[in-house]
C-alpha cells in the first residue's frame, strides 16, 4: 500500500497536489491533514483535522476510525499501525507575514508547523518528504521570508528521511482564494517571460507544474537522499 500524506492542501499548490494525487494510480490513499476539513469528497481522500501545533500527540487511529463506520478504512489503519505502508509526505504549508500578522506568527507557521508535521510523518513511517520552499531560500539571508525558508530546509535535513526533496519555485501563478497585491503586480510584470520562454529559473511557474513535478519526483527512484529542485527543473519535470 502506498499513502500520500499532505499538509497545506487548502493553498494554491496544495490544491493542485490533491488533484495530481487523485489522478495518480500509484497512491491508494491520500491523507489530508489540517485545522479543518476541506469541502472536498473523493474516493481516496481521508481528512484528518486537529490542532497542528499538537500534531505529535494526535490519535491517528482514533481520528481515522471515527470516519470508518463500516470499516472501509481498516486496511489503512492496519498498515499505519504496523508500518507496512510506503508513505510519501507532501508539505505546502505556508503563509505571508501580512496574513500571519507578525514575523513571529509567520515563523510559527512556515517553520514550526512544517517541522512538527515532518517529525510526525517520520514517526508514522514516511520514507520521503517533499517540501514546497521558495527560490532564494537561505538561512543566512537578510530577507526574513527567505531566511525562514532556509532555516526550515536546514531543520528538515536533520530529520533524516530516506529522501528529502526541497522544491524552490519562483513566483507562483494560479487562482488564489485571497488577494495578494504584490504578487498580482509581479505576475503582470513577469508573465511575458513565460510567453517568451526566457530565464527559466526566475520566470513565474504555475501551481499545477509544481504539483506535477513533486508527484513525479516522489514516485521516482532516487539515488540521492537530499535534493534541491529549482523552478526551472520543476518546469521540465511537469512536461
Amino acid at each position: 500500500m502506498r499513502i500520500a500524506l499532505i499538509s497545506g492542501a487548502s493553498g494554491l499548490v496544495g490544491k493542485a497536489l490533491l488533484h495530481q494525487l487523485f489522478k495518480s494510480e500509484d497512491y491508494d490513499y491520500v491523507l489530508s491533514v489540517g485545522r479543518r476539513k476541506l469541502a472536498i469528497k473523493q474516493q481516496k481522500l481521508v481528512q484528518v483535522e486537529g490542532d497542528m501545533a499538537n500534531i505529535d500527540s494526535w490519535d491517528w487511529e482514533g481520528k481515522i476510525s471515527s470516519q470508518s463506520l463500516s470499516g472501509e478504512y481498516f486496511p489503512l489503519i492496519d498498515s499505519l499501525s504496523k508500518k507496512t505502508a510506503e508513505i510519501h509526505a507532501f508539505c505546502s504549508l505556508g503563509t505571508t507575514i501580512k496574513q500571519a500578522g507578525s514575523k513571529e506568527k509567520f515563523f510559527a507557521i512556515d517553520h514550526d508547523l512544517v517541522i512538527s508535521f515532518a517529525k510526525c510523518t517520520k514517526a508514522l513511517g514516511a520514507s520521503k518528504f517533499l517540501y514546497v520552499s521558495s527560490s532564494g531560500a537561505d538561512a543566512k539571508s537578510s530577507i526574513f521570508y527567505s531566511q525562514t525558508k532556509g532555516k526550515t530546509e536546514d531543520d528538515l535535513k536533520a530529520i533524516s528521511f530516506d529522501y528529502l526533496g526541497l522544491f524552490r519555485p519562483s513566483l507562483l501563478m494560479g487562482n488564489r482564494t485571497e488577494f495578494r497585491f504584490g504578487e498580482q503586480v509581479a505576475q503582470v510584470v513577469m508573465k511575458p517571460l513565460i510567453w517568451l520562454k526566457l530565464f527559466k529559473n526566475i520566470r513565474p511557474i504555475y501551481d499545477y507544474q509544481v504539483a506535477k513535478g513533486m508527484v513525479k519526483t516522489a514516485l521516482a527512484t532516487k539515488s540521492k537522499s537530499e535534493e534541491i529542485i529549482s523552478s526551472g527543473e520543476l518546469q521540465d519535470l511537469s512536461k
